[in-house]
């Protein structure tokens, strides 16, 4: 019994994915955050969950969450709406974000077939110091609240919070999350036959002129 959250914004040029321009444009940069949402949705929409919500901040959702409970997300800061979603939960709670399209049903799986008494929370790491994953079995968005986000030490905040409230955490693999081009190049190259991969490939097709598409 555990539900599935994938937190999302809605991809529109100059809202997503800012710091892959340059060299992508911003309308290039949102069509990227585009697949890498829809190569997760995909991904996870194959797990057992009991429940599929896309935590959403946006109007237009994208057409691979289909079957998924769209649940808007409240004003704040990253650690306030994190917080209100697990709030809003009654069982155990798995969220990830839309950042790492190479993320898969097999990455996953553990926290739907291995979550044993003695594990109160899943946790997995972004190389970047942050997190991609995050699982408790009583969802309580206290945990989540007031944590400084998108700082390389949030990832340690995080689970020194969930430990000092006495949770045993076990692990998921450690992901890149896509903020750089960098960073998408390494995504691709793990996970190449995404949609992902593919819409970066093209966009960085020479043009006549000498310039990526």
């Amino acid at each position: 019994m555990t539900i599935l959250v994938v937190i999302a914004k809605e991809c529109l040029p100059g809202r997503v994915k800012t710091r892959l321009h340059p060299p992508l444009s911003l309308a290039q940069a949102a069509e990227l955050a585009a697949a890498s949402l829809d190569d997760t949705l995909r991904a996870v929409s194959a797990l057992p969950a009991t429940r599929r919500i896309l935590a959403f901040d946006g109007v237009a959702t994208p057409s691979a969450a289909a079957g998924f409970e769209i649940l808007p997300q409240v004003d704040g800061g990253l650690d306030e709406r994190l917080a209100a979603i697990f709030d809003h939960c009654d069982e155990p709670t798995v969220l990830i974000g839309m950042d790492t399209p190479q993320v898969s049903t097999a990455l996953l799986e553990p926290v739907f077939t291995g979550w044993t008494d003695d594990i109160d929370a899943w946790f997995g790491f972004a190389d970047d110091g942050g997190f991609w994953a995050l699982a408790l079995a009583e969802p309580d968005g206290d945990l989540i609240r007031g944590i400084p986000m998108s700082r390389d030490d949030t990832g340690a905040r995080q689970l020194d919070r969930l430990r000092a409230a006495g949770l045993h955490v076990a692990f998921l693999p450690t992901l890149t999350d896509v903020d750089t081009i960098d960073d998408a190049h390494t995504v691709a190259g793990v996970a190449p036959d995404g949609t992902f991969a593919a819409a970066l490939a093209a966009m960085l097709v020479p043009s006549g002129n000498g310039t990526t598409r």
